[in-house]
């Protein structure tokens, strides 16, 4: 009787997807989907608040207020949810036996950002199931929260301030990925005509730098809340991306990022497609 890691090793073997099994693979691109989704949402947001609307949440909560707001209503929410622990699982999967289509430190590398993936759709998986179950929206306000928990520690500040030092380094790791283009080595290009393979490319360099970009911010962020011992000084995408907007550049930077968001969000969708199997 084989275990689920015997299972994945034959499935590897055999040249198939990283994913233990087909229905966590067809589920598990639904989650990537669904991830593209909520970056597509969130690059609308941050539009609305460069164009000045007060009320926009350009964060994974808002993108999930506004999509459970639309006729996808619950269930919508429930696929996204389901598709994106699917996903996560998937990764997880690989980070321990996959990428074998790459060796040496550029499959560690991979394996390496598989667990980040996972980590992160967990994350947005949880917030999705904590609208689902409360219509909670923490946001800003839950990183302060956080922030505010760990300033009470004995060596709160320092835990901060690390936390704020990892952040912006998975930020440069997503600069190195955007601008050495390693994610195309996750794709089947044998499926995607010539044609296509360079505004691919471009898509997911622009969607991955955005994303870096934002990120630092809130490592900045963080960063700052540990040095001056105040947890208001944190907050997460939606305050990142308002300190964006507040710059010299101003909603032109904000409009910009927004469109590397929606570029990211048409990237998930082509890497639903295309991942390796």
């Amino acid at each position: 009787m084989f275990t689920p890691l015997r299972r994945l090793r034959r499935s590897v073997r055999g040249g198939r997807s990283d994913a233990p099994g087909p229905a966590i693979d067809a589920l598990g691109r639904i989650g990537l989907v669904s991830y593209g989704i909520v970056h597509v949402v969130v690059a609308w947001l941050a539009v609305k608040i460069a164009l000045g609307s007060p009320g926009a949440q350009a964060d994974a909560q808002g993108a999930v207020a506004e999509i459970a707001g639309s006729g996808a209503g619950a269930v919508g929410l429930v696929v996204i949810a389901v598709g994106l622990v699917a996903f996560a699982v998937w990764q997880l999967a690989a980070a321990s036996l996959g990428f074998r289509w790459v060796s040496g430190g550029e499959r560690r590398r991979k394996r390496v950002g598989a667990v980040a993936k996972a980590i992160a759709m967990l994350g947005l998986a949880g917030v999705t199931t904590a609208f689902l179950v409360s219509g909670r929206r923490s946001g800003d306000r839950g990183m302060r929260d956080v922030v505010a928990d760990l300033l009470r520690l004995p060596a709160g500040r320092l835990l901060v301030l690390l936390g704020g030092v990892a952040i912006v380094v998975v930020a440069i790791t997503m600069t190195y990925t955007g601008v050495r283009r390693t994610f195309m080595g996750d794709l089947d290009l044998r499926r995607v005509p010539r044609a296509l393979r360079l505004p691919l490319e471009v898509v997911g360099a622009v969607g991955h730098l955005a994303r870096a970009l934002a990120l630092a911010v809130v490592g900045v962020l963080v960063g700052t809340a540990a040095v001056l011992s105040d947890a208001d000084r944190a907050g997460g995408l939606d305050a990142a991306l308002r300190t964006l907007a507040e710059t010299p550049l101003g909603p032109v930077l904000l409009v910009v990022v927004a469109l590397g968001f929606g570029a990211f969000g048409l990237y998930c969708a082509a890497d639903a497609a295309l991942r390796r199997a």
